[in-house]
């Protein structure tokens, strides 16, 4: 997938794109809709999503705990399953923030990147404030030439309002993966470099790839039945614990710590991604390493009948 960036004005091989438009965090089923919206209206131009970076939250709340439910080589991989053939990332800093909707119209879309078609989602915000709506939009793309598609938001027949990002992030810290895996549409994954840890498991037989959680959404803490890809698109079952390791005298940045089954590489400073499949239990304290050891097997062993493996 080619990447471009909207500091600059497109070439013209990637102008008159039909464009998704949004912050995309998760790729939910929402967000999956609006991508359909732009794929099917392309029309023979090429489908690409245009994306905010950093996550406007950040940039107003750079202190806010963390929150994201993808890194951003994720969402591109998930918005290019979608269908995306292109992403177009729009640098969200002082200047973006303080302009106007129309001008935001005008230079970003129209000029910078050239849009012949844009498709967003029926709630969608923008210009200083979130003073513009999509009613606004529509009446700008046709000042400034762009047609507008506005796509109603999905309801997954469980959920009151719609399918969101804060419905996933709600149902993470509920440890209910089941929901947000039926809002993604996909397992929620966390992925990252893998990094060296206590090595106290290792003395146990249950060695680890430990990955810090970074500005992940911090899920409920506790263990999980997981499935693994180290990087060879093969999903390895396994089990893992995500948080901050209260037994063993605690860890200050919470890790995803995951035992691969019957797999014995060495996969440090290597890149993987970790599905959380199922909630087993809690985090919890245990009173000394023999009993938490105990407990290990206990997980590794529901992990395996989760998993059928």
């Amino acid at each position: 997938m080619d990447v471009y960036s909207a500091q600059n004005r497109l070439p013209d091989s990637a102008r008159g794109a039909s464009i998704a438009l949004g912050n995309f965090d998760g790729v939910h089923l929402g967000h999956q809709a609006v991508l359909a919206a732009a794929t099917a209206g392309a029309d023979g131009r090429r489908a690409a999503a245009a994306v905010f970076e950093p996550h406007p939250r950040r940039f107003f709340k750079p202190d806010s705990a963390p929150f994201r439910l993808q890194t951003s080589g994720q969402r591109a991989r998930a918005l290019a399953a979608c269908g995306a053939d292109a992403l177009i990332e729009i640098t969200f800093d002082a200047a973006l923030s303080q302009m106007s909707d129309e001008a935001f119209a005008r230079e970003m879309i129209a000029d910078r990147i050239g849009a012949g078609r844009v498709a967003v989602g029926v709630d969608f915000r923008f210009g200083k404030d979130r003073g513009g709506d999509t009613a606004a939009l529509t009446k700008y793309g046709a000042q400034y030439g762009f047609s507008v598609e506005v796509v109603d938001a999905v309801d997954d027949g469980h959920h009151p309002d719609k399918v969101s990002s804060t419905s996933i992030r709600t149902a993470l810290q509920a440890g209910d993966m089941d929901d947000a895996a039926r809002l993604l549409g996909r397992p929620w994954a966390i992925e990252g470099e893998v990094i060296s840890g206590m090595q106290r498991a290792r003395s146990i037989g249950f060695a680890t790839a430990n990955v810090a959680l970074g500005d992940y959404l911090r899920p409920m803490f506790g263990v999980y039945a997981t499935l693994t890809d180290i990087g060879d698109v093969v999903w390895r079952a396994g089990v893992s614990n995500c948080g901050v390791k209260p037994t063993v005298g605690g860890v200050a940045e919470p890790l995803l710590e995951t035992h691969i089954f019957d797999f014995s590489g060495d996969l440090y400073g290597r890149t993987v991604e970790t599905q959380l499949v199922r909630f087993i239990r809690a985090e919890r304290k245990f009173d000394s390493f023999e009993a938490l050891t105990t407990q290990i097997a206990e997980d590794a062993n529901a992990a395996r009948m989760l998993l059928g493996d």
